[in-house]
């Protein structure tokens, strides 16, 4: 076995203290969100949705990369795994901020108006699936999922750092197997709940497998930002080293083209088959304004990266991998908004300041979260046998 030759130090640096400064900025950022919901109730919870999406796709895609990590008995990502761990633990923690949506469900979700159901021959065909009964309790479902699988595989990754037993991997594999089919499973419906059913007459069999895309892409962005906000104030600069770097640059690589792949298949098919009640969401769309954010995904999320990132040496090069992430985690925002916003200005763009007041808000809390939990324990899995490899891997 490889000896394990670390440097630096596993504990965060105690004069480092960003979960505080988060932590109020988030709570600055949703009172003055709260102040909006007062002067505009509808546009307070079409930007809270968008807002809270972002960021519960991060934390959707930290629990599927840590559940591939182990499947697949990864070796180079041992020595980054636990900022997923930590993103994903905290879940079941983030589902509270799902209760502003399901308090404006009647503002966003058209389909909860009896109304409107009433005389919409659509809407009653998808009534048995489509009512706030049974939404609510398949939120219930997610997260009970998603928050046992996040917090089960933390606290047996502390548990090894703890005890030393490398048995506990053989658990954490049994834990992700199955994770990761239920997770294929409820993502998709969870999609189509929060975002698709915005505009409940549009359907698209692929929306899951879209969402899922735009989602992993935007986690290694953001994967790769905290890894280089870490070793610029010298956590772990020894150890995550340009081996590491290329590994995640060629990982956010390779989901920039399979998330063309879907999101080109879905465009194609609906423009193929031609379909009103499918081309009227494209149309919707592409008009207005919002055909600029359409343009900004195309160069933002996949020509760009795509060109730029090509190169070998530019998978490895921190500067080129940290501007080509922060261009697809903001696009990432902004595509978001393309899908929901138009469910409230159909006919054009419409920029608001709740746009900026939730994504900071609900920012603030969710980074703190994670770097109050993050600093508590050992910065990475210090006791899993696969560590000596990854910190001795180079390119």
């Amino acid at each position: 076995m490889s000896k394990v030759n670390i440097t630096d130090s596993l504990e965060f640096p105690s004069n480092l203290r960003p979960a505080k400064s988060l932590i109020g900025l988030g709570v600055v950022g949703l009172i003055a969100s709260a102040v909006g919901y007062f002067i505009n109730e509808e546009q307070f919870f079409f930007s809270y949705l968008t807002s809270w999406t972002f960021f519960m796709s991060l934390a959707l895609a930290s629990l599927f990369f840590v559940m591939l990590q182990h499947v697949t008995r990864s070796e180079w990502s041992v020595v980054i795994r636990r900022i997923p761990e930590t993103i994903s633990s905290n879940i079941l923690v983030w589902a509270i901020f799902l209760i502003p949506v399901l308090l404006g469900m009647h503002n966003i979700y058209h389909w909860t108006h009896e109304s409107a159901v009433a005389h919409d021959p659509i809407l009653q065909g998808k009534a048995p699936y489509l009512n706030i009964p049974f939404y609510v309790i398949r939120q219930f479902i997610y997260f009970g999922i998603w928050g046992f699988l996040g917090f089960r595989l933390y606290k047996n990754s502390l548990k090894m750092d703890e005890t030393g037993d490398w048995g506990l991997q053989t658990l954490l594999r049994l834990t992700s197997g199955p994770g990761i089919f239920l997770f294929a499973i409820t993502v998709p419906f969870a999609a189509f709940d929060w975002i698709m059913s915005v505009d409940p007459h549009w359907y698209s069999t692929i929306f899951g497998v879209y969402f899922f895309a735009m989602s992993i892409q935007a986690f290694f962005a953001a994967l790769i930002l905290i890894v280089l906000y870490l070793n610029k104030r010298g956590v772990l600069e020894n150890t995550i080293n340009k081996s590491h770097i290329f590994d995640m640059g060629i990982m956010m690589f390779g989901f920039t083209i399979f998330y063309a792949y879907i999101a080109f298949c879905q465009f194609l098919l609906i423009y193929y088959a031609n379909l009103p009640e499918e081309t009227v969401w494209f149309y919707h769309r592409l008009q207005g304004g919002y055909q600029l954010i359409a343009y900004a995904m195309l160069f933002g999320r996949f020509a760009i990266p795509f060109l730029v990132l090509l190169p070998y040496k530019a998978k490895s090069n921190r500067t080129i991998v940290k501007y080509i992430a922060i261009l697809i985690l903001v696009v990432h925002f902004f595509e978001l908004f393309w899908i929901i916003m138009p469910g409230l200005n159909e006919h054009g763009f419409h920029f608001n300041w709740m746009d900026v007041t939730t994504f900071l808000g609900l920012g603030g809390i969710f980074f703190g979260l994670f770097f109050n939990k993050f600093k508590k324990h050992s910065i990475l899995p210090k006791n899993d046998p696969k560590l000596a490899k990854s910190v001795n891997k180079h390119l």
